[in-house]
């Protein structure tokens, strides 16, 4: 039985060759991604479009999208948050000059390979939101809400006057 497409590549190779790879891959898959999910169903489309850097090194332009249920911090609700993101990266050994004069972001490899599912895992971490929260304060789950006679459900601004008690005091002759 033939597994599927290696996961570690030549990267130098790829390079060269100005290879393009799609790739998708189940939330469940990648572990670093398992404290930030509520739910681990779900995928991840990655591309991955190979070629030299204008430094001559090889290099990676890596783009994700995914639609990963995270926890809304401010309702405590698990909510779908699209992502899509597009990141240069360059290859290089593992040796500092690289680093330094990097113009994108620097991956150092191993034995001239990388882990695509790594590389797709890294991109989707960086998409996330640091403090993830509903698209809009009045949908929140946890927003009080009233129907409006038309079958929508919106939230409801109360406002609260604790000093509305002295003006019936003023009025009292």
């Amino acid at each position: 039985m033939a597994g599927g497409p290696p996961d570690l590549v030549d990267c130098a190779r790829l390079a060269e060759d100005a290879v393009t790879l799609e790739r998708v891959y189940e939330l469940r898959d990648l572990p670093r991604l398992q404290d930030v999910l509520t739910d681990p169903r779900g995928r991840v489309q990655v591309s991955f479009a190979f070629g030299k850097t204008e430094s001559g090194r090889a290099g990676v332009t890596v783009a994700v999208q995914a639609a990963p249920m995270l926890q809304c911090q401010r309702c405590l609700e698990g909510f779908a948050l699209p992502v899509s993101a597009r990141t240069e990266i360059e290859f290089a050994a593992e040796d500092s000059a690289a680093a330094q004069s990097a113009e994108r972001e620097l991956y150092l490899l191993t034995d001239g390979s990388a882990s695509l599912r790594e590389l797709a895992e890294e991109e989707l971490l960086l998409a996330l939101p640091l403090v993830p929260a509903c698209s809009a304060p009045e949908r929140c789950g946890r927003a009080p809400k009233y129907d409006d006679g038309a079958g929508a459900v919106l939230a409801r601004q109360e406002t609260v006057r604790p000093f509305s008690v002295l003006q019936d005091l003023l009025k009292k002759p």
